[in-house]
């Protein structure tokens, strides 16, 4: 990259504030002189010392030993070192400095921000700009020169490639730092990482690189932690997050000041409300002592304001003022250098608190009296091993890596089985441990709830009055290492870590509620103490033995009463001191942790005798040792997961069998590598390859081959070594490495067959070094881009007028190259749209590749199974002779589009001359090409055809008014965000005097159509979504500015639409807005408006026939039409079908007929009934079913099961067996396994694969292999495709590409496709070679969410759809668009049916309401009477929550006074999201957050207040979130209801996968 382009990807700084800079250096050396003070040289002492540096003895470390080493030319003139490294200059010289240090006149070396204070030189390796793959050119132009300079400044660029370039600069030239010398690292990291820093703010705010500059502070800091988590230079988020505070004055003046050099259209930083307040909390920090100091490019201003110069200064909002000494900018400077060295060296100590090196343990026999009497711990129900639920060996350093779970019904008890008290172990890992406490519970996944100290041990926990009876597994735990307790709010967390896993403790079991509570006891003590201490204006007032006075005190209806005997309190605090003392170290203000209380406490605790432990570092390492646990030495024991073992096809257990028994641990480690950008791969930039010289070595050749043909816009694409669009994939290009054969070693065999469309010769056969090449083989090509030698399909062969012999190839990429990475089969290769024209004497040999075909249906699947079979045989014994390796193709990769389709075989190695590869890109090219017909009357853009009179969609952006600022939180993302303006294209207006009519230049006068959201948003809410107004109001924009087209029709000639799904681009208008006074009225009959005239689809063709007032007659007839098409749906078995969410938007659309169901949980297998009463429905396991069909069938061969299945297949009646579904008989499967058990693994080996099996994508899978239906569906998580470091991902497509199928992935946002909710969903189509693979549909509904990207090979990526956060046809669909309408209720309501008591009035109500009569199911979970109050208090405004409650107490109906407010923030909080949302009320023109199984104000989304009334969201407002009709039911209790709801899919992003898949069978009619 040249200095002089870098733009705005460079921190701007004013010409004549440069000058000032330097003139005011100049100003200092000359007064020194004038003084008689001796003047720097412009040669310091290091540059002097390194005059004669070989004849001295030196010791030389050995980092530095590359300076001997690569003897360097040596220059001590920078002029001369600049032109030695010369190269064709533009201007001001660039050059790249490599092995450099920054260093003052003295020779030290000092950090880069000594900029700001004194003189610095540098001395390091010069090199050219442009870097050269050629190590030995490099070093020939290189030039060492030592003390050069003084630099005058730095800058930083690569803000739009996301990767930081630092700048200096010299009075001679500009240099890009690219790799400091050894020594001086250390100084170099810093100011790198504040640059990082600024890049990823800038990447998280600009919207021109996907970023939201509404974001809140607590939002960016997330954003950034996770961009920057793969720094070597933090050891976790909070030290990032730190930093980033710790730099955000430094960050805001970088940012604000690329707005001096941005274009019109760019981000503006300059008055951001979230670079502001990063700005203002960065001052606040009291830890560094002083603010940090303000860099402005390199310089600072110091003195008086030149003239022209007040706004610039205004802008970066300087700190310094004239009178400010330079002690004082040092000292700044310094403390910010400290910082970063105390940083560094807390990333070393790891989690463990230095301050803390001994714990001091307590003794049994102090606490006995506080525990009941002995016990045992007893239980009649299997438990399974904790070593067989995860894995066991395998070393983990980091305990916070552990997998993460929640413990329920549990119990603690020794070696005996003795209950024993959690107290007595150590609640840090200590050496010498001389206690070994066991475990047993049910576990479950981590839902995120806590316990509240408000309730009684003998009620229910908060949120898990129904996870005791809930899927889990009863668990016996091996030896607990340490516990913890972290509070905040009036919840309390204890959380216990084996060497497997973490878990956090839910209720426990009946037995163990007495050695339980005292340890609650004393935390609602330490609690009360600390509350205690806060509430008196000096903490070291109150001395340990004050404390104990105010604890006995307390009366006895406080629950945190001892007792009133200050002896009595004072024994039981020293003894139970440690948990006291923990909670005390987690509370976030220093006096308290400090105070009198804690020392005295800690003395005291030592008197007793206590033994003290030496803490260890929190390491862990997995020893493969047995569980001590004394319970497995018990009966009964559960020797397995309690998960059964997936039924499985033999095809899908090989494949996943044989990658998991095959993978290579080093494989991973790659993997992982390639995830996270290492900081190494920074330090070496020097060494990287640049592929523009190999791309273009081969130019010659390619020009000479095919001068007529249009050069490849993406030849020359940088190679960067980060994620880049899969459009500027760059061609590979073929390696040029010099060769021992002739031409003469090509030759024609035969005549010439044609010619090609440029006359040349075409030809059949040719020699090529001894071998036989024809046209439709495939031949081998050394390619720079790919290790291995690439793999080319040979369209057609030809002769150039120069007689050069060539041929015209498509790529064959090999699997691994694709996006399955090492789950593809090595002899599986893929045809490519990548094709090029090659001469034919760069061809290595030619390749035996298979076009395979194979005959498609369930009942060719065993043949082709045999044929498989026979055909690793042979494979496996070409390898163990040495033979070639023989490859075969039967799919066609394109990752452009995510997706792998069936062969093109008519179009594939007919040697006409014609390439179809080459017809896709000339169309594509072909659709970017802008047109303007003769008469100025229609253009071409992108495509489409537009004409006079047309409507069309325009970027919102293009009439935005500035947007108001709101306080943005999550579940208000999308306020503010605009769909496209309805425009109507009025003229087309041409610039005169231009050669060639391009878009940028072409204008279009066009009529404004305004919405019911451009007036108010009462009025959006009462309008159909569909409604726009007429307006006299004209523009004139640029062709550039028009997003796509549409129609406006008359409201009787609108698609007749009974969901809330939209898919038309139609919209109606009959009336007329007047933006100047706001008046709204009937359109005037002088008003002729032009309607668009093309026919949507028939059902509108239809209304127009019966004419008006025959509305209700043309929807029945619908009706009628829709009831004779079911017999041309397909006939689907929905598996995993939960109440039917899937399969409710699928037959929505129109596709399909559900048939068969199957769903274990017998609540949601009931609500699948209700709704789908013409459906088989199976309440059973899937992984029976699949056995009984395959029994049934008499294909017990090819079925895998465990005796279990078997023995429950065979216990299914005659009724169900006969109900089974058959192969042949399903054309549709569909279904959302769950792979729970993928989260936690975190290494692959064979143990590994024994948890594997029981996971249900297998048997999901194996559904499709054994029935072959023609189309497939899977739905899961969006992480699914990042499972498993993608493995889980890459295996599914594996497996369906393996039985034939055509297959696309991505990943979607439902609340793009008409739903009031953020719910991001994976899914994989499939298809048979047979059928049309569906497309993805359009999201029609803004929504803040950036693009949704699947990660491939090369670190390229794809999305399915754009993102709509700039812009869709249609709106967000509104919190009150979707509940507004609703009654009144109340907490707890319960009664299940219930009239509406008003008219719908949105159009989403109107539509999800339908002919509704009775609202059933509006009843709300009930809180307990603390939360009630709190919810009241609550304020009835967008995004409040807990923050907003008055600090105050309130008394409860027992009398029980407490607090109401969550009175504090613990450190953990950084674990909680800073509790954000915990008691959050919706807002009404704002979103619904993620709809989860279990709404509640203290759980994982604690947004779930009604915005208006004091409630929790009731089943129905969470249907209705989620698109489902009021007419639909669930079964259950409220639990299983809200779990049935979050578990769905929503029914319309389901519509609108069904209406893509429905235009794929019709385009095949």
């Amino acid at each position: 990259m040249k200095k002089n382009k870098k733009g705005k990807n460079k921190s701007a700084k004013s010409s004549t504030k440069k000058e000032m800079e330097t003139d005011k250096k100049v100003q200092k050396r000359n007064s020194a002189q004038e003084n008689g003070e001796p003047v720097p040289s412009k040669r310091p002492k290091r540059a002097a010392a390194c005059t004669d540096f070989k004849e001295k003895a030196v010791c030389i470390s050995e980092k530095d030993s590359v300076v001997e080493t690569k003897k360097d030319m040596v220059v001590e003139d920078e002029i001369l070192a600049v032109a030695l490294t010369c190269e064709k200059d533009d201007g001001r010289p660039n050059r790249r400095l490599t092995d450099f240090v920054l260093h003052n006149s003295e020779g030290l070396p000092q950090p880069f921000e000594m900029l700001e204070v004194i003189d610095m030189f540098i001395t390091g390796l010069i090199l050219p700009l442009e870097e050269n793959s050629d190590k030995e050119k490099v070093k020939e132009k290189s030039v060492r020169c030592e003390g050069f300079g003084h630099v005058e400044s730095w800058d930083i660029s690569g803000y739009e490639d996301g990767c930081p370039v630092i700048w200096l600069s010299t009075d001679v030239a500009d240099y890009t730092c690219c790799k400091p010398s050894g020594s001086y690292k250390k100084y170099y990291e810093h100011f790198f990482e504040k640059a990082r820093a600024c890049v990823e703010v800038y990447k998280k705010l600009s919207k021109p690189s996907g970023g939201n500059p509404d974001l809140s502070l607590d939002e960016l800091l997330a954003g950034i932690v996770r961009s920057m988590s793969g720094s070597k230079s933090f050891s976790r988020g909070a030290s990032i997050r730190d930093f980033v505070i710790s730099q955000g004055e430094f960050i805001y003046n970088q940012l604000i000041g690329l707005d001096a050099t941005s274009r019109v259209n760019d981000q503006v930083f300059a008055g951001l409300p979230v670079l502001t307040a990063l700005k203002d909390e960065s001052r606040k920090r009291e830890n560094i002592g002083l603010d940090i100091a303000l860099f402005s490019g390199g310089a600072l201003t110091i003195g008086k304001k030149g003239e022209g110069e007040s706004k610039l200064d205004e802008t970066y909002s300087s700190t310094f003022t004239a009178e400010e000494d330079e002690d004082a900018k040092l000292a700044k400077l310094l403390q910010e250098e400290e910082y970063w060295k105390s940083m560094k060296q807390k990333r070393n100590q790891g989690s463990a608190s230095m301050s803390n090196k001994f714990y001091i343990k307590i003794n049994e026999d102090e606490i006995a009296n506080d525990y009941p009497l002995p016990a045992y711990y007893k239980n009649s129900n299997e438990e399974t091993d904790e070593l067989v639920v995860f894995e066991s060996d395998f070393d983990v350093c980091d305990p916070e890596e552990l997998p993460r779970s929640v413990l329920h019904n549990w119990s603690f008890y020794n070696s005996d089985s003795r209950l024993i008290s959690l107290e007595l172990l150590p609640m840090k890992p200590c050496a010498d441990i001389d206690v070994t406490i066991f475990g047993s519970g049910v576990m479950t996944a981590d839902d995120g709830i806590g316990f509240c100290l408000d309730n009684d041990l003998s009620q229910s926990t908060s949120g898990s009055s129904s996870v005791l009876n809930a899927d889990g597994i009863p668990i016996f735990l091996s030896a607990i290492k340490e516990w913890m307790i972290e509070f905040g709010s009036s919840m309390i967390f204890i959380s216990i870590r084996t060497d497997m896993a973490w878990y956090r403790l839910g209720k426990p079991s009946k037995q163990y509620l007495p050695w339980y509570e005292p340890v609650l006891k004393t935390a609602r003590v330490a609690i009360s103490i600390i509350t205690l201490l806060k509430e008196q204006t000096r903490v070291s007032r109150l001395s340990f033995n004050d404390v104990i006075k105010r604890v006995s005190e307390f009366k006895k209806d406080n629950r945190a009463f001892i007792s009133s005997d200050p002896a009595a309190v004072e024994r039981y605090i020293v003894v139970h001191g440690q948990i006291i003392l923990q909670l005390f170290a987690e509370f976030p203000d220093e006096k308290i942790k400090k105070c009198a209380f804690v020392v005295g406490l800690a003395n005291k605790m030592e008197e007793r005798h206590h033994t003290k432990w030496l803490v260890k570092k929190k390491k862990v390492v997995h020893k493969n040792e047995p569980n001590l646990n004394p319970r497995a030495a018990m009966m009964p024991i559960a020797s397995i997961r309690k998960a059964m073992q997936a039924t499985t096809t033999r095809l899908i257990n090989r494949i996943w069998g044989e990658y998991y028994s095959n993978y290579s641990p080093e494989d991973s480690k790659e993997e992982t590598n390639c995830e996270v950008k290492d900081e190494d791969e920074n330090e070496e930039q020097e060494e990287n390859e640049d592929d523009d010289g190999d791309a273009n070595a081969n130019a010659e050749a390619e020009a000479e081959a095919e001068a007529e043909a249009e050069a490849d816009a993406d030849a020359n694409a940088n190679a960067e070594d980060k994620p880049i669009p899969i459009e500027t994939q760059k061609s590979p290009s073929v390696s040029k490495q010099p060769r021992q054969c002739s031409t003469e070693e090509v030759s024609w065999d035969g005549e010439p067959v044609s010619k090609t469309s440029s006359d040349k010769p075409l030809y059949k056969r040719a020699i090529v070094h001894g071998e036989v090449v024809v046209v439709g083989s495939a031949v081998s090509v050394e390619v720079d881009l790919y290790e291995l030698p690439a793999i080319y399909f040979v369209e057609y062969m030809f002769e150039t007028s120069k007689g050069r012999k060539m041929f015209h190839g498509r790529m064959m990429q090999r699997g691994s190259e694709t996006v399955l990475g090492n789950a593809a089969n090595e002899r599986e290769v893929f045809l490519t749209n990548n094709c090029g024209d090659f001469e034919l004497e760069d061809v290595k040999q030619t390749v035996v590749v298979d076009i395979r075909l194979r005959p498609w249906g369930y009942q060719h699947r065993k043949d082709n199974a045999n044929m498989d079979k026979l055909d690793r045989a042979e494979a496996e014994e070409r390898k163990r002779k040495g033979l070639p390796m023989e490859y075969y193709c039967k799919s066609l990769y394109w990752p452009e589009r995510g997706a792998f389709y069936t062969l093109p075989i008519d179009s594939l190695g007919l040697g006409s001359g014609c390439c179809h590869s080459c017809q896709v890109k000339d169309a594509g090219r072909a659709k970017e090409v802008f047109k303007v017909n003769s008469s100025n009357t229609g253009f071409v853009y992108k495509g489409t055809e537009y004409f006079l009179h047309d409507y069309v969609y325009v970027s919102p952006h293009q009439f935005t008014v500035e947007r108001a600022e709101t306080e943005n939180f999550k579940a208000g993302r999308n306020i503010g965000l605009k769909p496209y303006v309805v425009c109507q294209v009025l003229e087309i207006i041409v610039p005169k005097g231009q050669k060639k009519v391009c878009a940028e230049s072409t204008q279009v006068k066009v009529r404004r159509f305004f919405r019911p959201e451009d007036i108010s948003a009462e009025k959006a809410y009462s309008s159909d979504i569909r409604e726009v107004y007429y307006s006299e109001e004209t523009d004139i924009l640029f062709v550039e500015a028009i997003e796509g087209k549409c129609e406006v029709r008359k409201k009787n000639d609108l698609p007749a639409c009974n969901s809330p799904v939209i898919f038309h681009h139609v919209f109606f208008c009959d009336r007329i807005y007047d933006p100047s006074n706001g008046s709204l009225k009937q359109l005037p009959a002088q008003v002729k408006l032009r309607y668009s005239t093309g026919i949507v689809d028939n059902e509108i063709a239809y209304q127009k026939k019966k004419g008006k007032g025959k509305q209700e007659e043309s929807e029945l007839e619908v009706e009628k039409q829709q009831e004779a098409s079911q017999e041309n749906r397909l006939a689907t078995l929905d598996i995993f079908a939960g109440c039917g969410g899937l399969s409710e938007g699928l037959h929505q659309s129109g596709v399909s007929l559900t048939k068969w169901a199957i769903e274990y949980e017998e609540p949601a297998g009931d609500a699948f009934k209700l709704n789908h009463p013409e459906s088989l429905v199976f309440i059973k396991n899937c992984n029976v079913i699949l056995r009984a069909i395959m029994e049934k069938c008499g294909d017990v061969d090819d079925c895998i099961s465990t005796s279990e299945a078997a023995e429950l297949a065979a216990s299914l009646d005659e009724k169900e067996i006969n109900d089974l579904p058959l192969p042949g008989q399903v054309d549709f499967i569909n279904g959302g396994p769950p792979c729970q058990g993928f989260s936690g693994m975190n290494r692959f080996n064979h143990s590994t694969w024994s948890k594997v099996q029981c996971e249900m994508i297998l048997a999901f899978l194996s559904f499709a292999d054994y029935f072959r239906p023609r189309y497939f569906l899977l739905e899961n998580v969006r992480n699914f495709v990042s499972f498993n470091k993608g493995q889980t991902f890459k295996l599914t497509l594996a497996s369906l590409l393996e039985m034939g199928y055509q297959v696309r992935f991505g990943i979607l946002e439902a609340g793009a496709y008409g739903v009031s909710q953020s719910r991001k969903r994976a899914f994989i189509w499939a298809a048979s070679p047979e059928e049309t693979l569906p497309e993805w549909p359009e999201p029609m509904h803004v929504f803040a969410v950036p693009e949704l990207k699947v990660t491939l090979s090369h670190n390229l990526q794809y999305a399915a759809v754009r993102s709509t956060a700039s812009g869709a046809p249609f709106r967000a669909i509104t919190v009150r668009d979707t509940i507004g309408d609703l009654p009144a209720v109340g907490n707890g309501a319960s009664k299940t049916n219930l009239e509406y008591q008003s008219e719908a009035v949105s159009w989403f109500q109107k539509k999800i309401r339908g002919n509704m009569a009775i609202l059933t199911d509006h009843i709300s979970k009930e809180m307990n009477e603390l939360n009630l109050i709190r919810c009241q208090k609550i304020p009835k405004r967008p995004g409040a929550d807990w923050h907003d409650l008055p600090d105050e107490k309130v008394k409860l109906s027992t009398g029980q006074l407490v607090d109401l407010i969550p009175w504090c923030l613990p450190n953990t909080a950084k674990r909680h999201n800073q509790w954000k949302g915990l008691f959050g009320r919706l807002d009404w023109e704002g979103n619904f957050p993620t709809s989860i199984t279990d709404p509640q104000p203290m759980g994982k989304v604690g947004m779930c207040f009604h915005p208006e009334q004091d409630r929790i969201l009731t089943v129905r407002e969470c249907a209705r979130s989620q698109g489902f009709p009021d007419i639909y039911k669930f079964a259950g209790n409220i639990q299983h209801k809200h779990r049935q709801i979050g578990n769905a899919v929503p029914p319309p992003l389901a519509f609108a996968l069904g209406r893509k898949l429905k235009e794929a069978l019709d385009s095949k009619k």
